[in-house]
């Protein structure tokens, strides 16, 4: 592969447009680009909880995850095109029910806690859902893949089991809601 990003500056944007991936030039503040931004900080948010210790088979799955999500952003920037697919959305669920099988039931509301890690990734699944909303936003005008918006509404939910299978390794358990406090 040739040097992909041998300029970081173009001088291209400063009118306020930036380039797709197909060449065409769209305004910054488009819906594909609100999508395609929060997708990206999503991706940045799983960063940050990468950087946090996880158990080994949850950090393999969210790596893996960060690749979809580029992916994801891919497809977003290339109108028509179509990146994830049944199997990426397959592989969230199966992560879903399998770490889902090893907690308790919930009685109530969890507060985002207990852990940093744990916070952390109750962060990251408050951003997916708004790169969910603004996907949404997007294909109320556009064209986007199915399974795309599948992949994104399944993360949030595994995101939350992994807040937590997270805290309740960390030891510090989860933060339950309190009805009327304070």
């Amino acid at each position: 592969m040739g040097h992909r990003l041998s300029k970081i500056y173009t001088r291209t944007g400063d009118a306020g447009t930036t380039g797709l991936g197909d060449g065409s030039r769209i305004d910054k503040h488009a819906p594909r680009m609100e999508a395609i931004g929060d997708i990206d900080e999503l991706n940045c948010t799983l960063g940050l909880l990468l950087a946090e210790t996880l158990r080994e088979d949850m950090h393999a799955l969210l790596v893996d995850i960060q690749h979809d999500l580029f992916d994801l952003g891919g497809e977003l920037s290339i109108p028509d095109s179509t990146f994830i697919g049944a199997a990426a959305v397959a592989k969230l669920e199966d992560a879903i029910d399998r770490y889902n099988d090893e907690l308790p039931p919930l009685k109530e509301f969890l507060l985002p806690g207990g852990s940093r890690a744990a916070a952390v990734a109750h962060q990251c699944r408050a951003v997916c859902r708004r790169a969910e909303r603004r996907v949404l936003a997007l294909a109320e005008g556009a064209t986007v893949n199915a399974d795309s918006l599948r992949f994104v509404n399944r993360l949030s939910d595994l995101l939350f089991v992994c807040a937590r299978i997270v805290a309740r390794d960390s030891g510090a358990g989860e933060v339950m809601w309190q009805r009327g406090r304070g």
